[in-house]
């Protein structure tokens, strides 16, 4: 069966996350991606946290997978006119260097252009190539920061808090393959390239704008609230046993009688459940103390997961909080592939997260993400005809 994308090639130019995680979306779902990397020690993020000497990071596992690795030096005058070589048969050019540096490469869109005009420029900045901060460079954090996330999260009268997920990286990043897909539709149409950029300010504002509603209806920036939404007592924290750092349960708890009392049965609370008040606002407001003391008394006698499946079944939304081991043994990740192997030339069996986008008609294979130049020789080979003689005296004048 064939690929959805298998049509589409991407010279893969990003590095660390927010643009390595477009291209590796763009892998999985069947794409050419050929990441270039500099020869001698290629993508930083290789060397990203702890890692043994010589072998690829865990951080470069996790966003390289099915794609293809050939060095090149686009330093070099040889290098950048080969890198143009191959521009002529790509579809995408993917890119998140700091400000300024793809022009200082002479690869800028217009040249791209002019060898190919169907060519898209995917970029991705901290804050775009245009408005008052365009010449700042970015990390996940900076853009998490300066797009609401840091404001949004924290307990009430605490500061602004890191959320654990990297949105500003892999968030930018699913903007960005969103972007690129309705560019290459675009292209059916006009015949023509274009530049899809997203800067990870404008990402991370975007994911933030539900957030923002407070803003709209009074004028104030909503304060920090910690699990629960400012005012509303629908939703909330709760341990298990046996207590650990990590045994808890989120519940949520809609509006209305019928849910309370949901709720209040599901925990053996039949007391509590003919108490129709419990489905008004106000009083649950004033009365929320006495209903956590109620559920969590009954979630720490029951685990997170048993917390979540007998409440769950019972109709009443609830998820236990999983942590990192957690993600790569849950039973409904594993059945619906999100947890795979890998089989990496050097670590061996890797086991890591899959791909969370299903079509129905163009499953993945999450294959290895390779190792530095891996695919250099068969790139060089196969798309612009180079023979062995030649790829060796690349090699050697230190081009690939």
């Amino acid at each position: 069966m064939g690929k959805a994308l298998e049509d589409v090639r991407v010279l893969d130019l990003t590095q660390f996350e927010a643009g390595t995680s477009c291209t590796q979306m763009f892998a999985w779902l069947g794409a050419d991606v050929i990441k270039i990397e500099e020869p001698t020690r290629g993508d930083p993020g290789r060397s990203a946290g702890p890692q043994e000497e010589g072998v690829d990071s865990y951080y470069f596992l996790l966003l390289n997978a099915n794609k293809r690795s050939a060095t090149l030096n686009l330093k070099d005058p040889e290098g950048r006119q080969i890198f143009l070589d191959l521009v002529k048969d790509a579809d995408i050019v993917a890119e998140n260097m700091a400000p300024g540096v793809l022009e200082r490469l002479k690869l800028g869109y217009d040249t791209l252009r002019e060898v190919n005009p169907r060519i898209i420029l995917a970029r991705i900045k901290g804050f775009g190539t245009y408005g008052p901060y365009s010449g700042y460079k970015s990390f996940d954090t900076i853009g998490q920061a300066t797009g609401g996330a840091f404001c949004a999260t924290g307990m009430a009268g605490g500061p602004p808090t890191r959320p654990g997920p990297t949105i500003g990286d892999t968030g930018t990043g699913m903007h960005l393959a969103l972007g690129v897909l309705a560019a290459l539709h675009q292209r059916n149409t006009t015949g023509k390239g274009q530049v899809v950029e997203v800067s990870m300010q404008d990402a991370v504002a975007n994911l933030c704008r539900i957030w923002t509603r407070t803003y709209h209806d009074t004028g104030k920036t909503p304060p920090r609230s910690g699990n629960n939404y400012p005012g509303v007592k629908l939703k909330g924290t709760y341990r298990c046993k046996p207590g650990g750092d990590d045994d808890y349960v989120f519940v949520t708890v809609g509006p209305g009688e019928k849910m309370s009392a949901t709720l209040f049965r599901a925990i053996g609370r039949e007391d509590m459940a003919q108490n129709a008040r419990w489905a008004e606002r106000r009083y649950r407001a004033e009365h929320y103390e006495e209903m956590d003391a109620a559920l969590e008394e009954w979630t720490m006698r029951h685990t997170k997961y048993e917390a979540m499946h007998l409440l769950g079944a019972a109709g009443v939304p609830a998820g236990a909080c999983l942590n990192a081991e957690d993600l790569h043994t849950d039973p409904h990740l594993i059945e619906r592939e999100m947890v795979v192997e890998m089989k990496h030339p050097v670590r061996g069996p890797v086991t890591l997260l899959g791909c969370p986008v299903k079509l129905s008609d163009s499953p993945v294979k999450v294959t290895s993400s390779p190792l530095l130049g891996e695919h250099a020789a068969d790139v060089y080979r196969d798309l612009l005809g180079y023979d062995e003689a030649r790829i060796a005296g690349l090699r050697d004048r230190g081009i690939v």
